[in-house]
C-alpha cells in the first residue's frame, strides 16, 4: 500500500472517531431516555468527553514520548476501543460517563499522533494537504455521523452506532498494525513551556476568542435536538435532514474561512465571523414563530462558527510561527475546554429554565468573545504602529 493510501485509511479512522464525539449530540435525548436521566444531565457526556480530551492528552503524549508513532497511534486506538467496550457494556449513567472520559483521552491522542503521521507520510512540499485529509474525516463526521446515527437509533437504539463504530475502528486498529511504518516523531514540548506562551496577552487574547466562541458552539450544539423539537413536533426524518443540513453549512464554513482569510484578511474573517454568530443567534431567540427562518439563522450561525475555526488556527499560528505545533495543540485544547464549559452552562441553564435559552447564551458567549477581540486587535495596531515626532 502506498503513502497516499494510507493517508486516506487514517482519514476513514478520524471519521469514526469524529463520529463517536459528535453523535452523543444528535441522540442526546434517546440516551437520556434509556439512562434515565434528564437532557441537561445527559448533556454533560459532552463536557466529561471535552475536558478528558484537553486535559488528558497532552498528558499522556508526554508520558509516552519514547514511542514510536505507530505504537502511540495504536495505544490511542486501544484506549478508544475500551471506551466503545465500556459503553456497551457497563449499566448505568455513572460508567457512561466514565466512558466518555476514556473515549475523550483516545480521541485526543489519536488527533495528534495521526496529524503527525500523516505529515511523515506525505511528500515533500505536501504536508498541509495531507493534514487536511484527517481534518476532512472529523468535518465528514458532522455531515454524515451525526445524521446517519439519528436515523440508526430511529431504527435500533443509540447503542447500535457504538457497536458499528467499535467493529469498524477494530479492524482499522489492525489496518494500523500490518501496514503503517514505525516512525519516531519530534519530543513533544514540556507541559511547562506550553503554558510559559499563555503569559503573552496576545495570545492569551486569542485563546481566549476561542474559548468563548466554543463555549457559544457548544452550549447550542450540544442541546440542538431537543432545541429544534421545542419548535415544533417533527419527525425523525425531518430531524435527521435537519441535523445533515448543520453539518453541511459546518464544511462550507470550513472553506470560506480559508477563502475569505486569504481575499480579506484574518482579521476581519475573524470579527466578522463572530458578529454573524451574534446577530443569527439573536435572531433565532426572536424569531420562534417562525420554524423555516429559525433553521435558516441556525445554519447561518453554524456556518459562521466554522469559518471563525479555521481562521482562528491561521490566526494562532501567526502569532507564534516558530511554535506552530504548540499553539495548534493548545488552540484545540481550548476548543474542547469551550466544548466541557458550554455543555456544563447549557445543562445548568436548561435545567432551571427553557431549553430556548440556550441561544441567548450562546450569544452573549460570542459577544464577549467579541470584545476580547476587539481590545486585542486595537492593541497589537497601537503596538505596532510607528512613533510620529
Amino acid at each position: 500500500m502506498n503513502n497516499t493510501w494510507k493517508i486516506y485509511m487514517l482519514t476513514m479512522i478520524s471519521f469514526l472517531i469524529g463520529t463517536s464525539q459528535f453523535v452523543i449530540v444528535g441522540i442526546l435525548d434517546k440516551v437520556a431516555a434509556s439512562a434515565s436521566v434528564s437532557v441537561a444531565t445527559a448533556g454533560q457526556l459532552i463536557t466529561a468527553f471535552a475536558l478528558a480530551s484537553a486535559i488528558g492528552t497532552p498528558i499522556v503524549m508526554v508520558a509516552t514520548a519514547k514511542m514510536d508513532q505507530r505504537r502511540q497511534l495504536l495505544l490511542a486506538l486501544t484506549i478508544f476501543l475500551l471506551g466503545i467496550v465500556s459503553t456497551l457494556a457497563l449499566p448505568g449513567f455513572g460508567f457512561l460517563m466514565a466512558s466518555r472520559v476514556i473515549l475523550g483521552i483516545g480521541t485526543g491522542v489519536f488527533v495528534v499522533t495521526a496529524y503527525a503521521i500523516t505529515a511523515s507520510l506525505a511528500s515533500p512540499g505536501h504536508q498541509g494537504e495531507a493534514m487536511s485529509n484527517i481534518s476532512m474525516g472529523f468535518s465528514a463526521s458532522l455531515v454524515f455521523g451525526v445524521p446517519i446515527g439519528r436515523v440508526i437509533t430511529a431504527a435500533y437504539d443509540w447503542q447500535a452506532i457504538f457497536w458499528g463504530i467499535g467493529f469498524f475502528s477494530l479492524l482499522g486498529s489492525l489496518a494500523v498494525a500490518r501496514l503503517l511504518p514505525a516512525t519516531s516523531g519530534e519530543m513533544p514540548t514540556p507541559l511547562g513551556k506550553q503554558f510559559a506562551l499563555l503569559k503573552k496577552p496576545t495570545i492569551a487574547a486569542a485563546l481566549g476568542m476561542t474559548f468563548f466562541v466554543f463555549i457559544s458552539y457548544s452550549v447550542v450544539n450540544t442541546y440542538i435536538t431537543p432545541f429544534l423539537a421545542a419548535l415544533r413536533p417533527m419527525s425523525e426524518q425531518e430531524l435527521s435532514s435537519i441535523l445533515f443540513a448543520l453539518g453541511i453549512a459546518s464544511l462550507l464554513g470550513s472553506k470560506l474561512g480559508g477563502f475569505l482569510a486569504d481575499r480579506i484578511g484574518i482579521t476581519p474573517t475573524l470579527i466578522g465571523s463572530m458578529v454573524i454568530q451574534a446577530i443569527a443567534l439573536v435572531f433565532v431567540s426572536v424569531a420562534e414563530g417562525s420554524i423555516i427562518l429559525t433553521i435558516l439563522s441556525i445554519m447561518l450561525w453554524a456556518t459562521s462558527v466554522w469559518t471563525f475555526g479555521l481562521t482562528q488556527s491561521f490566526n494562532i499560528v501567526s502569532l507564534a510561527p516558530a511554535a506552530s505545533g504548540i499553539m495548534l495543540s493548545l488552540n484545540s485544547s481550548f476548543v474542547q475546554l469551550g466544548f466541557a464549559a458550554g455543555a456544563g452552562i447549557g445543562g445548568i441553564a436548561v435545567g432551571s429554565s427553557s431549553i430556548m435559552i440556550v441561544s441567548w447564551i450562546g450569544a452573549a458567549s460570542v459577544i464577549v468573545a467579541l470584545c476580547i477581540a476587539a481590545v486585542s486587535f486595537s492593541f497589537s495596531r497601537l503596538r505596532y504602529q510607528p512613533c510620529g515626532d
